[in-house]
């Protein structure tokens, strides 16, 4: 099937998804020199609102109005943050996952102006996050760290932290090479430090499920090992069934061998409880290695820690 003459792009219009989307058309025309791509930019309402998450939709906030574009066929292709896309329900009726590209760096930093590590910062430091994930994990190990509530896309979280709104931030590595900030990363932290959140670093390709033209022409840009891992962390997350609320945090690693392995953690929003699982695949395939490591943490009581938070 030949590629469309024109693929509409929808998108968040935050610098970072719009610099997410400039990958995307990047590739394609690699792909398909003779495909125009034009960006079809929305403001969500995880954009809009500065307050908790769980008040609006939660993570859904920030798929909402794109899910819309892209189902009413002001568009024809979806880029998201994989970590944006809401697990404990399915895909808009209508549309399929046409890729997954090539995953990103999945650690967070740190970010202090004066170049102090993570575990060199005093007493009282404030760090700035509103990542509940975040949270409880410094929670369990800096407890002596105040978290402050911090929304908005990351170049006006590092306006903040310049304004002395806050001492140091955490942010995502990916997130920061993308809007072209790596310069100001302080500390890589490492995934057994800072378990990052399911789906980091990759991005997404959605389409409407009836427009096979599209997801012929963008089927090439997904990437095996990726695919593997996303399909095991969205299983597990799926499982669980967690709220916007719930610290939960995992990433799956697809080896070379052909192993895939799954680690997993379920905290307390105050830190002090934390469940682990890591499995590996074995024979077993992508989602049913998701469906086991949620299986184990239920098993600990990872259903009533979640059922305890207030969302």
């Amino acid at each position: 099937m030949s590629a469309p003459d024109l693929i509409r792009i929808v998108s968040r219009d935050s610098p970072m998804a719009l610099a997410q989307v400039e990958r995307v058309r990047n590739e394609l025309a690699v792909l398909h020199p003779t495909t125009v791509t034009e960006v079809v930019p929305v403001r969500t309402t995880g954009d809009r609102w500065m307050g908790d998450l769980s008040q609006v939709e939660g993570k859904g906030a920030f798929t909402k109005e794109v899910d819309a574009a892209l189902l009413a066929g002001e568009a024809d292709l979806a880029v998201h943050c994989v970590k944006d896309i809401p697990a404990d329900r399915p895909l808009p009726s209508g549309t399929v996952f046409a890729a997954f590209l090539k995953r990103d760096d999945i650690r967070d930093a740190l970010v202090h102006p004066g170049g102090l590590s993570l575990d060199r910062l005093p007493d009282g430091a404030r760090i700035g996050t509103s990542s509940v994930r975040r949270v409880a994990q410094l929670a369990a190990s800096h407890p002596h760290l105040e978290c402050v509530p911090f929304r908005g896309n990351a170049n006006r979280r590092l306006a903040k932290l310049a304004a002395g709104e806050v001492d140091a931030l955490l942010l995502a590595v990916a997130g920061l090479h993308r809007i072209d900030r790596p310069d100001v990363v302080t500390e890589i932290l490492s995934p057994e430090d800072m378990c990052p959140p399911i789906g980091a670093g990759v991005l997404a390709l959605q389409c409407r499920e009836d427009d096979m033209t599209t997801i012929d022409a963008v089927a090439a840009l997904n990437h095996p090992g990726t695919y593997r891992e996303i399909t095991a962390e969205r299983m597990f997350l799926h499982v669980l069934q967690g709220h916007c609320n719930s610290p939960i945090a995992g990433y799956a690693t697809a080896h070379r061998n052909g192993d895939l392995s799954l680690r997993a953690c379920v905290f307390t929003p105050d830190g002090k409880t934390v469940l682990n699982a890591h499995e590996w695949a074995g024979p077993l395939d992508p989602a049913t290695l998701g469906t086991s490591v949620a299986v184990a943490l239920l098993r600990q009581g990872a259903r009533e820690l979640i059922d305890s938070i207030s969302h």
